[in-house]
């Protein structure tokens, strides 16, 4: 694997593309996605945290309010926002990329990365959570289950896919993340890093 910096402490990889996660509340989008960033000396957004502040409400409170329609609306435009402007690592919310036109967006201006998880491991990191609206409509458990039988077979559309892992560090699932978008753009020609050259 690439080392993660060169000289003077300065990232060896820098983006050239967006990169955007996807995955499962629990699979570490935001955490390892600023992780992500930090060691490609670029920028990190987590498109729930830019719609709340747009609209000055918590995700759950829009929900409540106006519904999953209209959060999915803003959601769209937050994202299409996002993907301008200069490459940076974007954590997008569970339900995004199963909006048709979010996901052709992502494949037209970025490379998308699935973050996948065992049911147990989503279980675990989401037990006692009150700020996920979807969870907080039953038995998380079951809820979760049917999440993944539902929205896995559309993250399978994402251009890489990485595991996350039990026990395992931000840092060292940034650094798969790393490898794993490096193989893809050598494979494909669609490229998202390329190593600094000063």
């Amino acid at each position: 694997m690439a080392k993660a910096t060169g000289r003077q402490g300065m990232p060896a990889l820098r983006l050239v593309r967006p990169v955007v996660l996807i995955g499962l509340m629990g699979a570490g989008k935001s955490s390892v996605g600023a992780r992500l960033a930090k060691l490609l000396g670029g920028r990190f957004r987590d498109s729930d945290a830019e719609i709340e502040r747009a609209a000055n409400l918590t995700v759950p409170e829009i929900f409540e309010r106006y519904g999953e329609g209209y959060f999915r609306d803003g959601e769209r435009k937050v994202i299409a926002r996002l993907l301008g402007g200069k490459p940076k690592v974007l954590a997008t919310g569970g339900g995004a990329f199963m909006d048709a036109e979010t996901r052709k967006l992502i494949a037209e201006r970025a490379v998308s990365v699935w973050l996948t998880a065992e049911l147990e491991l989503l279980v675990e990191r989401t037990a006692g959570r009150t700020h996920r609206p979807l969870l907080n409509q039953g038995d998380p458990r079951a809820i979760l289950a049917g999440l993944i039988e539902t929205r896995y077979p559309v993250y399978a559309e994402a251009d890489v896919q990485v595991e996350s892992l039990p026990g395992q560090t931000h840092d060292e699932m940034a650094r798969r993340i790393v490898a794993a978008l490096e193989d893809h753009g050598a494979r494909t020609g669609k490229v998202a890093l390329e190593r600094r050259t000063e």
